[in-house]
């Protein structure tokens, strides 16, 4: 349900800005809003689990996504759409470290991996069928419904998990670090703030600001974690090496990757002329290779390990974004498809390995909140990747007066930076995947 959420609107922006009388590139706050509060939200979601079971939030962040997707159906500006979508992103904040966080608790690290990738099969509905359906449901009904087949999802996925889940909880539950949390949320939404703010009126003075804000919140996170006896995230988690590289890289890595199926379906519908579901058709390529590929990592980690994978795999994944500058309406369609195909495949390679040897060498007791972090930054990323983007197409289609251009130069840049990950996994431990007992799933 999640997944599927993720992907299936990106093809209906250009209609829901129609319906809401906004410009398609306008409508990033509706993406960057779901994102940013399931970042904000994530550490909290170990320490419910922890008090209240498993199961027990587990259900609740379903009921609280279900009735957010409702909500979102019933929006009649932008203003109500992105509230609906901070709620939704409440319940989803729950949904994937929950799911993954029962997996690290009730499997044996022998058998993880093997785990992750059949419940990853699940996963992969959202990125093949989400942009198709999405734009099926623009064209047959309206925008509304890729919110409402949400709720049959939900409903079955409730019985499921009051039926069959386990409800683990910890023995000890430590108090809730407020102001840890409190500190990293301000982190976070400063610096995205930031991020955004140049893109919107050349604001550099507030962007420099709100930068300045989020350092001072990283600052003082530090000093609160040194003196508190159980913070939020210990500071202990950094001394593995390939954990904060690790996270370096996955948070610059994703950035390109984020954009893309935020950037492509626009340049589809609004250059290309592309109709909704043709353009999410276009997308069907990445995800097919990007699930075929899944069965080539392991072999090739194993043969080059963790950084000789990555440093290549980073190359091909950056440069495959850019390559999405070559496409333009003189351009032939298998032009696309080619890039969206190498792309697919290279990127979900590329998440499977950065996240296997991000949390591989943790233990089990900073299984949890390792990967709380860890989807903080996943989430950050997915937000930054839009308001990147959709800024960089904005800020150089008026600098040039050519929306195409815009376009062309915002695949450059995003490329280039997913280009810069190649630099930090340099310093990634090169062991081979027998070491991988507590890897992260390809997402």
């Amino acid at each position: 349900m999640q997944t599927l959420d993720t992907t299936i609107i990106n093809t209906a922006l250009p209609a829901i800005a129609h319906n809401l009388n906004e410009k398609p590139l306008a409508m990033q706050p509706v993406v960057v809003a779901y994102a940013l509060t399931m970042a904000i939200l994530t550490p909290a979601s170990g320490w419910l689990a922890d008090k209240f079971g498993t199961r027990r939030v587990f259900f609740t962040a379903i009921l609280v996504f279900v009735i957010g997707s409702l909500c979102c159906a019933c929006a009649h500006t932008l203003g109500q759409l992105t509230a609906a979508r901070v709620l939704q992103g409440v319940g989803g904040s729950m949904l994937l470290p929950i799911g993954r966080l029962s997996l690290l608790r009730g499997v044996p690290g022998e058998q993880y991996v093997t785990a992750l990738a059949f419940t990853s099969v699940a996963g992969q509905a959202g990125p093949i069928l989400g942009p198709t359906l999405g734009g099926w449901f623009v064209e047959a009904a309206s925008w509304h419904w890729i919110f409402l087949v949400n709720v049959p999802i939900g409903i079955v996925g409730l019985f499921a998990v009051r039926r069959h889940m386990p409800d683990g909880r910890a023995d000890r539950v430590p108090r809730f670090d407020m102001i840890g949390c409190g500190l990293l949320s301000l982190c976070m939404a400063a610096f995205s703030l930031a991020v955004d703010a140049p893109m919107q009126n050349h604001r550099a003075a507030w962007s420099i600001g709100l930068f300045a804000l989020s350092m001072a919140a990283v600052l003082a996170y530090i000093f609160h974690a040194r003196r508190h006896r159980e913070p939020l995230f210990r500071l202990g988690l950094f001394r593995e090496p390939n954990f904060g590289v690790g996270l370096a890289g996955n948070l610059v890595a994703r950035i390109g990757a984020s954009a893309m199926p935020f950037l492509v379906p626009l340049l589809m519908q609004m250059q290309l002329g592309y109709t909704p579901i043709r353009s999410g058709l276009m997308m069907l390529p990445a995800a097919l290779c990007g699930t075929l590929a899944k069965g080539w990592i392991v072999p090739l980690v194993k043969r080059f390990g963790y950084r000789g994978f990555l440093r290549v795999n980073t190359l091909i994944v950056g440069a495959s974004i850019m390559a999405f500058a070559l496409v333009s309406p003189a351009s032939s369609p298998i032009v696309a498809l080619v890039i969206l195909a190498i792309f697919g495949g290279a990127n979900s390679m590329q998440f499977a390995a950065m996240n296997s040897a991000t949390l591989k060498d943790l233990s089990r007791e900073d299984a949890g909140s390792g990967n709380s972090l860890f989807s903080m930054v996943q989430m950050l990323a997915l937000g930054l990747g839009v308001s990147i983007g959709g800024g960089l197409v904005q800020a150089f289609a008026a600098h040039w007066g050519s929306t195409q251009g815009g376009f062309e130069f915002s695949f450059v840049c995003v490329g280039g930076i997913t280009l810069l990950s190649a630099l930090l996994f340099r310093r990634i431990d090169n062991a081979p995947p027998a070491r991988m007992t507590t890897a992260a799933p390809a997402q």
